[in-house]
């Protein structure tokens, strides 16, 4: 179970990790039925990554693996090519979305968007591993 507390955990560790590599970001957390526990929008982070920092974290969450692992099965050719299409365009398929993980069961997700793939990625494990 993800709780507020908890949330609020992820997302100041993932915080403190944007803030070392300089990118304001969008940070997102869902529990495990994808629903939103808590968002921050740093200071200066893109007002279009909101959205796409909540459905990084749902994606996660609904499939279970980091969306980074996602995208590589979801090109041309692979298993999961078009599943950015499914569920009513709720799903992401570019790095920053990490699930949270409690006794290796997922309860829950980060999602994280506002810089480069390489860095959003980064925000979420260090707000993963706040968790």
């Amino acid at each position: 179970m993800v709780r507020l507390e908890d949330a609020r955990r992820v997302i100041s560790a993932a915080e403190k990790k944007a803030i070392e590599i300089g990118q304001p970001m969008n940070i997102a957390v869902v529990d495990a039925g994808g629903n939103l526990v808590a968002h921050v929008r740093m200071d200066g982070a893109w007002i279009g990554s909101i959205d796409i920092s909540i459905k990084k974290a749902y994606t996660s969450r609904a499939f279970d693996i980091a969306t980074q692992d996602l995208a590589e099965q979801s090109q041309s050719g692979r298993q999961f090519f078009g599943i950015h299409a499914s569920n009513n365009g709720k799903i992401m398929i570019f790095a920053g979305g990490i699930p949270l993980y409690s006794e290796d069961k997922v309860v829950g997700a980060i999602g994280v968007s506002g810089g480069s793939g390489e860095q959003d990625h980064a925000v979420a494990e260090a707000g993963a591993a706040g968790f």
